[in-house]
């Protein structure tokens, strides 16, 4: 195994990024992709009930949790892309990986502050639905990025010689 790919299996901090071989970044973006997911559900069910405000209200939170979560991934994250070696094709998927879910992020904090200006007592407007709709779109795009650098890459994974020893 080159010295490139050993580098990349291996945090910059322990402490921060999680021990070899388990990387807290998987852990983490469950918050936000889960809070981000329900709150669609919380816009889609806010159009159909007859009192929609709690949903309204639970969506706003929800969109709000999530960017507090993505941006704990993102900062475990990028200590995992500082292991990578630079001028790869993996620190390239990296860095297109960390760009949508900046962007994603971006775009659900854009939506959290729309929406706070809204009357929350009624369903959600078709423009923040929207949003959402397009910023889960590109998280499904930035996800399948993540799963190609741990699946494939190997990012922040055990070594074949460890895993052979389970």
């Amino acid at each position: 195994m080159t010295s490139d790919l050993r580098q990349a299996k291996h945090p910059v901090s322990a402490v921060l990024a999680g021990p070899y071989g388990h990387p807290l970044h998987p852990a983490l973006v469950s918050v936000p992709i889960g809070a981000w997911v329900a709150s669609l559900v919380f816009d889609l069910a806010s159009r159909l009930v007859t009192d929609p405000g709690f949903l309204a209200r639970g969506s706003l939170w929800l969109i709000g949790l999530g960017v507090v979560g993505a941006l704990a991934a993102a900062m475990v994250r990028f200590l995992d892309l500082l292991a990578i070696a630079t001028g790869t094709a993996v620190f390239r998927v990296g860095l297109v990986h960390a760009g949508l879910n900046l962007a994603v992020t971006a775009g659900y904090l854009g939506g959290f502050l729309w929406r706070r200006t809204s009357d929350l007592s009624t369903s959600v407007g078709w423009g923040p639905l929207a949003l959402s709709v397009a910023c889960l779109a590109t998280l499904a795009v930035s996800g399948w990025l993540g799963g190609t650098l741990a699946f494939r890459y190997g990012v922040r994974v055990a070594d074949e010689a460890t895993q052979a020893t389970g």
